[in-house]
């Protein structure tokens, strides 16, 4: 979609860049009804704002104009400077100048597994522009979890791993995960230009039910996802650092309708996760799905969620 605001949204070979009044780039994609109630999407990790696009359908059919935008350090958008990295609270405000950008004023968010904190955050810090809020396989305020890490099938030394992350200064914590990102980066090796292979192995570590999910889309789309998510590091690793740690803005904040989605099936972001998050977040719906993994709790609920977004919406 190519479009133009006041001449800061302009077309580019991987979509839409916008630029944010500090200077920085903003890589996004819209779909569904231009008319419709706009929904802001955040991405998960490593991902970027193509896990919107196999809802684009989903949104033309609910009346939503979906609109994902990478944070800073995926695909093309502009990684945060050395020592100020980027977080929930200026996630959050970028994502009201991108929608500044393309005069929109009140919104939905959305947010799958990690990207679900920063749709919270975005709720919680900006109540007078955001309409309505979702979260997706989401990992609570992890330390705060009993016992305190999101995820159940984790080693004894990854249980101690995920604390450390909550303990340590952020930019020590990105440098604790460097080393075996970057590995796994070299082992994905998305510069690949055979797109069945990189598929193949962007696929591989995922659970057997989410990998035939992303293996039905063509492996082109599957590759050109991959090397945007790969294509920096400092997405992923920024990501990593505050994902585990106190959250910036407290979850009791969320003001406007609420709904958290789960899948009894998730080894990510397991029920639990979405039980404290109700318990802290007033007024808000739990619905966990049985016989439901990590991505099948978007990838196959895509009308559900985008509906119940737009019936929460004031008209």
């Amino acid at each position: 979609m190519d479009s133009q605001v006041d001449g800061q949204v302009a077309s580019a070979p991987d979509g839409e860049t916008v630029l944010l009044p500090d200077g920085r780039t903003a890589q996004l994609w819209q779909g569904g009804d231009p008319d419709g109630l706009p929904v802001l999407f955040f991405h998960g990790c490593p991902d970027t704002r193509r896990a919107a696009w196999s809802g684009a359908e989903a949104a033309q059919r609910a009346g939503v104009r979906l609109v994902a935008v990478n944070r800073p350090g995926y695909g093309l958008s502009t990684a945060t400077a050395p020592g100020h990295p980027s977080g929930h609270a200026s996630v959050a405000d970028d994502t009201v100048a991108v929608a500044d950008l393309l005069g929109i004023a009140g919104f939905a968010v959305l947010g799958m597994s990690i990207g679900g904190q920063y749709a919270l955050a975005c709720a919680a810090r900006h109540p007078e522009r955001v309409l309505a809020a979702g979260a997706i396989a989401t990992p609570a305020v992890v330390p705060e979890l009993d016992p305190p890490w999101h995820r159940d099938d984790l080693a004894p030394e990854q249980q101690a791993f995920v604390r450390r992350l909550a303990q340590v200064p952020v930019d020590d914590a990105i440098e604790l995960m460097r080393p075996e990102f970057e590995a796994y980066v070299a082992t994905v090796d998305p510069r690949d230009p055979d797109d069945a292979a990189l598929a193949a192995r962007w696929t591989a570590p995922l659970p057997p039910a989410d990998a035939v999910l992303v293996a039905a889309r063509p492996a082109a789309e599957v590759a050109a996802s991959a090397r945007e998510a790969l294509a920096q590091t400092a997405g992923y690793l920024h990501d990593g650092a505050i994902a585990f740690r106190a959250w910036e803005l407290r979850p009791e904040l969320v003001q406007c309708p609420t709904w958290l989605w789960y899948g009894d099936l998730d080894d990510n972001a397991p029920p639990r996760n979405g039980r404290w998050l109700a318990e802290h977040i007033a007024g808000s719906t739990l619905v966990v799905h049985a016989r439901t993994t990590h991505l099948a709790t978007l990838v196959t609920r895509w009308d559900e969620i985008l509906r119940t977004l737009r019936a929460a919406a004031p008209r």
